[in-house]
Parts: structure tokens; sequence; C-alpha cells
């Protein structure tokens, strides 16, 4: 047998070494598996950290490799894990990132993971090129690395690698590091896990997720658990969150629609002992009004209306949700007295306007101009620019200096100030003018139509003269009377336009030959309403109103169609000795035509609300806000009372209905029967298309059923939630699932069991396939 020697030379010594390895190597301590081909030998470093090299003919028996010959020789090139450290760091600096990756796996399968420095760099190298690939294999260290020997891994790589995931739109991973850090107690600071969550919240499923996580961290704190005193909990402190960051939240929270995660987002706030910013007030108010919790906002009002800072478009959004929140419990009379309040002001205002007006003359002929419309403008055009220039690539060096992390801080800050610009688009039911609050055309559709449905003509007419006394239009045909009488009769609802049109005779308030002319073609189109014909002709003429021409053209078309030649003879000669001109004709033309070309806006708007068919079920409200009440105060026998009221009276609940129950279970706990009862009744009401499922309803019944373990459930839901390409955090229900479920269904089965054990383990064992646990 032949033996093969190789030269070693010590770095401090000037001697060569023989070393000659004479049979086969154990694969045992810190002996290094070498690839040779498919089959692998052993190796073994000596005691001056050199390695020897094998050779030998192997057996079939022992090394399971065979040669052709039984003289041949084999050399295996040994490298040392320094030089491979070293490789990768090289190849990180000059952007090799294949090479970087393909000495990092020859290091983990030589020696382990490299040391600190050398994974940071790592980390943070693919990082930075801000590619998925790259990102994702960035990751895949950190979710290694952690499992296995997380104290190699370093608090500032992870926030960087967080931050560039959370801006590459990649949530998901974003928020497993964070998760990562504070599992290992490495917590990253608020303002540096903040601006993550701002990046994350530009999109639906990063909203999501990260209301989770600000829920997640935010427990860590509640009810005075972490001692503030105490010098050992500072780094603890550190990440709590603050008012800003569920700001960050709630506003992409409603941006999204995801208004009930954003809700149990509130009531965590007092528990952790954050008190709101005075803007959050604004925020807290929308959040009530999407969930239709209409005595939150009314208390909400005393703080508002005292609060210091706020701006006119926040005003404007507090009273826009108010006034929203009237008219979904169908509060009309509160609605019109908000209405009419802003009416008065706004009349009051124009007397102090005048003063003002002559100032900025002034000022204007001295060439002094005020910038402030454009100056937001351009503030606001730059402020996108920075963003996104910014959001391009963030070097990790400069990340390092920015110690307090005060860069990321503004950063987020101009990422909120977008989403609440966005916010602010939303609103329709309240502008401003001069600082004043008017009430919106979409304000007076949806009041009149509310009215309209309601059948209450009397008190819609009682509003619309007190609303015309307020207002003061350029002319009779533009008034607000005019235009909502006349959306009645393009619309086809004749009778109450023209009982509203008697009330606004009774009331003294004049509306031009238009609306008679108007209304009198339409019922001549119909062709059976003689009576209210004859009847309206009369109030006409005693109000002084002179019908144009074309009116007379439909009476007398309308009554020769009937045979009436007597009445047909005798309105050509009406309109004969009256010398008719057609302008008049022309005027109604043109406000008829308004509603198709948006000139009369009022008009456009409550044509389009009332054909939109949309209705609201007032009651479901109502019902709705009595579960919730009784579920807050997890009263829930008195909760499932309210529930088959509401059913024996004929409303059929909602998704918000039952989210309200399925998280009140889910805080009492161990009432997961109850749920799965739910469950029922929803997948029912969702086969006969009587309710729509959301995706904070499902990912609430999901926990209570993984939480419980009913995973023949589970899987129901998240076979639903995977049909509606809905997002589900798996590492949220793997952590669960360890957390409660670690030793089920461990073992063989056993051989004697019922079908229904057998469903109940098949089905454990897919969801735990499901979240990557086999």
């Amino acid at each position: 047998m032949l033996r093969v020697g190789r030269i070693c030379t010590r770095p401090n010594s000037a001697r060569a070494v023989f070393v000659f390895l004479a049979g086969p190597r154990p694969f045992a301590g810190r002996d290094t598996t070498y690839r040779l081909g498919s089959k692998f030998l052993g190796t073994k470093c000596t005691g001056d950290g050199h390695i020897g090299f094998l050779n030998q003919k192997p057996r079939v028996g022992s090394c399971g490799a065979c040669f052709s010959t039984a003289t041949e020789t084999v050399l295996v090139q040994a490298r040392d894990s320094s030089q491979l450290a070293l490789e990768i760091e090289n190849a990180i600096d000059q952007k090799r990132f294949d090479d970087a990756w393909r000495a990092y796996e020859k290091h983990v399968h030589m020696d382990g993971f490299p040391r600190k420095s050398v994974l940071s760099k790592l980390i943070t190298g693919f990082a930075s090129t801000c590619d998925a690939h790259r990102l994702n294999q960035s990751y895949s260290v950190v979710d290694h690395v952690s499992r296995d020997k997380f104290e190699l891994l370093e608090r500032e790589p992870l926030i960087y690698l967080s931050l560039i995931l959370a801006r590459c739109a990649l949530p998901d991973l974003a928020v497993n590091v964070v998760r990562k850090l504070v599992k290992m107690e490495t917590y990253p600071p608020v303002a540096a896990w903040s601006a993550i969550v701002a990046h994350m919240c530009q999109t639906a499923t990063g909203s999501f997720l990260a209301a989770d996580m600000v829920m997640e961290i935010g427990y860590l704190f509640q009810n005075n658990r972490v001692d503030p005193h105490k010098k050992s909990n500072r780094p603890l402190l550190s990440m709590k969150p603050n008012s800003f960051t569920f700001s960050i939240v709630l506003t992409a929270s409603l941006l999204f629609g995801t208004t009930k995660k954003a809700e149990q987002l509130l009531e965590l706030m007092p528990r952790i002992g954050v008190k709101p910013e005075a803007s959050l007030l604004i925020v807290m108010a929308r959040i009530y009004e999407k969930n239709g919790h209409k005595d939150e906002i009314q208390k909400l009002k005393r703080h508002v209306d005292e609060a210091c800072g706020l701006s006119e478009s926040e005003f404007r959004q507090f009273y826009d949700c108010l006034l929203s929140c009237h008219l979904k419990f169908g509060d009309l009379d509160s609605a019109v007295d908000m209405v009419l309040d802003m009416l008065k002001k706004g009349k009051n205002a124009k007397r102090s306007l005048e003063a003002a007006k002559a100032v900025l003359e002034a000022v204007e002929n001295n060439k002094i101009y005020l910038p402030y419309d454009k100056a937001g403008t351009e503030n606001l055009g730059s402020l996108n620019k920075s963003v996104s220039t910014d959001s391009q690539m963030l070097n990790y060096v400069s990340f390092l200096k920015d110690k307090n992390f005060a860069k990321l801080e503004l950063e987020a800050r101009e990422l909120h100030k977008l989403s609440s610009d966005k916010l602010q688009e939303q609103v329709g039911l309240v502008k401003s003018e001069h600082g004043i609050l008017h009430p919106t055309e979409t304000m007076y559709a949806k009041l009149v139509k509310a009215f309209l449905e309601a059948d209450k003509i009397s008190a819609l007419a009682s509003f619309l003269v007190k609303a015309s006394k307020e207002d003061c239009p350029v002319s009779v045909e533009s008034s607000f009377v005019v235009q909502v009488i006349s959306a009645c009769i393009y619309v086809g609802l004749l009778e109450q336009a023209h009982d509203l049109l008697d009330e606004m005779r009774f009331s003294g308030i004049r509306v031009g030959s238009s609306i008679y002319s108007s209304l009198l073609k339409a019922y001549c189109k119909e062709g059976h309403h003689e009576d209210d014909i004859t009847a309206l002709l009369k109030d006409a003429d005693q109000a002084g109103i002179q019908l144009d021409s074309s009116c007379y053209e439909h009476l007398i078309q309308s009554r020769a169609h009937r045979n009436n030649t007597t009445g047909a003879l005798h309105l050509f000669k009406e309109m004969k000795n009256s010398n008719i001109q057609r302008s008049g004709h022309r005027e109604f033309e043109m406000l008829v035509q308004s509603c198709d070309n948006s000139e009369a806006a009022l008009t456009t708007k409550l044509v389009e609300e009332v054909r939109s068919g949309h209705t609201v079920n007032h009651a479901i409200h109502d019902w709705n806000n009595v579960i919730h009440f009784f579920c807050k105060k997890r009263l829930m026998h008195d909760a499932h009372k309210a529930l088959s009221k509401m059913r024996v009276l004929g409303h059929m609940p909602n998704a918000q209905t039952f989210h309200s129950l399925v998280t009140a279970y889910a805080a009492v706990g161990g009432k997961y029967v109850e749920v799965t009862d739910l469950w029922g009744e929803m997948k029912v009401l969702a086969n006969s298309n009587s309710m729509k499922f959301d995706q904070e309803l499902l990912d609430s019944l999901l926990y209570c059923f993984v939480r419980g373990g009913f995973f023949l459930r589970a899987m129901e839901v998240i076979e639903l939630m995977e049909k509606c390409k809905m997002f589900i955090d798996k590492y949220k229900y793997k952590s669960l699932w360890l957390k409660y479920h670690r030793t089920l269904y461990k073992g063989k089965a056993p051989k004697v069991q019922t079908e229904a054990q057998l469903i109940r383990r098949e089905a454990a064992l897919h969801f735990k396939r499901w979240i990557g646990l086999t």
C-alpha cells in the first residue's frame, strides 16, 4: 500500500513536516468532511492547525466507494475556515454575491457558521442590493442562525435587514426579523422599528402585519409588567411603542380597511400607558365611524373642540365622521342640526370676510403674495421626492452613523404625512372655505336621499325651507330647493317632487318656472296624471308662474293623444294670447342636461345616490352596537340574547357582528365550542350570499381554532382564505402551535381509534405540515 506525503510549513518555522496517513479516519468530533465526486472522505486537523490528507484504497464496506485500481492515489485539498471567511468578505466588498454565497455554504458545511463579523457583513451586503433573491438569501441566513446559534447575530444588521425588507415590499419577512430580535432579547429602539412599520404600512398586507406586530410588542408592557425604575429594563423600555407608532398603524388600517384590528390597538393604548396626541383623536374618530360606534365619537367631540393644535383639515375630518355616523344610524334630526349650524356660521362669516377681502386686495396691490396653498403643494411634492429618493438605497455605513435612528424617525414621519394626506382625500361630506366648514353636495344628496327613503317629505321640506333662508344662491334656478326638486323629477319621484313644491309654495319660497314646466312635462310623459296636471296648472297660475312654450306643446300633445281636442284648443289659444317666449324652455333644458354634464353638482350627486340603489339598514348598526357593548364587557350570555333577538326581528348579522363575538370569546378563553357554532352559522349565511367574509374575521377565527386545537375547522378557514387569496401569517400560527401543541400527535398512531379520532389526527398533522414543521 502506498502512502502519500505533503509538505506543510508552519508560519513561524522554516522546517518542513511530512504528515503520513495510512488508514481511514472516522467522521467524529471536529473532523471535517469533504466531498469527492458523490462520496465523502474523512480528514482530521493536526495539532498545528494544518490538515492531513487521506490516500488509500477505500473499502466498499467502510467507505462505500470503489476505485478502478488498488494503487490509485487520491489527494483531497482542504481549505482553512479562516480563508473561506476572508473570501466571503472579499466577495461582498467586490459585489460577487454568488461567490460569497458559495463560500458561505462551504464554511457552514466545513466548520459551521462564520464568526459574528462575517455573518453581519454577509447579511448587510446581501440586503443592500435590494434584490428580492438576495434579500431572501439574507433572511434565510438569519432564520438558520437564529435557530441554532442566535448569539452570532447582532442587533444593527438585523434592524437594517428588516428595514430593507419593508422597503422592498416584503413585510412578512420584515416583521419576522423584528420578532426574532425580540425573541433574542436584543430589543430594537422604537425609533428604528417605527420606521420599519411605516414602510410596511404602504401595502395592505404590511399594514395587517404591522398591526399584529404593534400588538405583540405592546402586550409586553401592558398592566405595568415592566418596572421602569430598574436599570436592566432600559433596553426593553426603549422598544415600547409610543403615540406616533400607533398613529402610523392606525392611519394605515383606515386606508386599507382593517378597522376592527385598529380598534383593538386603541383598546391596548391605555393598558400600556400611551396617551394619544391631539391629531390621533381624529384617527380614533374615523375608526369609530367605520365600526359604527356613534357614542364613542360623541365622547371625543368635547376633547376635539378643546384640543390645541388641530388643523382646519383635521376639524373637517372629525365633523365628516360625525355626520357620517348620523346618516348611518338614521339620526336625521342631528344631521339636519349640524348642516344648518354650518350654514348659519358660514353666513355670519361672510360679513366678516368683507373686511378680510379688502386687506387681501391691498396686499395683492403691493405685490405681496400669501404662499400658503402654493407652499403646501410644493412641500408635498418635495416630500414625495425625498421619500422616494431615500427609499431607493440605504447604505449600511450611513445607517450605522445614525446612532439614535433620527433619520429613520424623520423618514417615518414623512411616510406618515403621505398616508395622512391620502386619508384626507376620503373626506366627502364636509368642505372648508376660509376656515369655515360647509356641507358638500354629497352631504346634501345623502341627507335628501335618507329623507326620501324614510318617506319623511314634511321633514325634508322643513329642512329645505330653513336651508334656503341660510343659503344665498346666485339665482332662484340654482338654489338648493330647485336642485333637489329637479333631481326628484329626473329620477321619476314625481309625487315627492309635487309634495315638496306644495310645501315650498305654502312657505313662501319661490322656485321659478322651470320646476313647474319640468314637472308638467314629466306628468305628460307618463300620461296618467290628469288630476295632478290640472292641480299643478292651477297652482302655477295662482303663483303667477308663466309657463314656457315647450311646456304648452307637451300639454297640447298629451291632450290630443287622449282625444281631448277641446282642452288642446284651449291651451293653444292660451299660449297664443300670452305671447310666450322660448327662453324658459332653454333654461330648463340646460338644468336637466346638467345631470349628465355635471354642471349642477347637487342635482348630479342626488341622481347618482338615488340610482345607486344602495340602502342602509340602520337597525343592523344599532344591534351591532348593542352586541359589541356586551362583548366588550364580556357579558357573553347577554350578547347571545341580543343576537337571537336580532335574528327574530329579521336582521341578518354581518361580519362585524360575528367579529365582536369571536374576539370576545378569544379574550375570555376556553369558549372554542361556541366559536365553532358561530362558524357553522357564518358558512350558511355566506353560502346564501347574506354575508361576506373579510380577512380580519377569518384571521380571528383561525386564531381561535388553532389556540383551541380545532384543526379540522382551522383547515376549513385556511382553505377559504387561500381561495380568496387572503394573506395568512404562518409564522404567527407556527409560534402558536409550538407554544400550545408542541407534543400533540408526536408518537405513532394508536392501533385502535375511532373514525372521529382519526379525522382529528389527520387534520392536526395536515396543519403541522402547512406551517412547515414536518
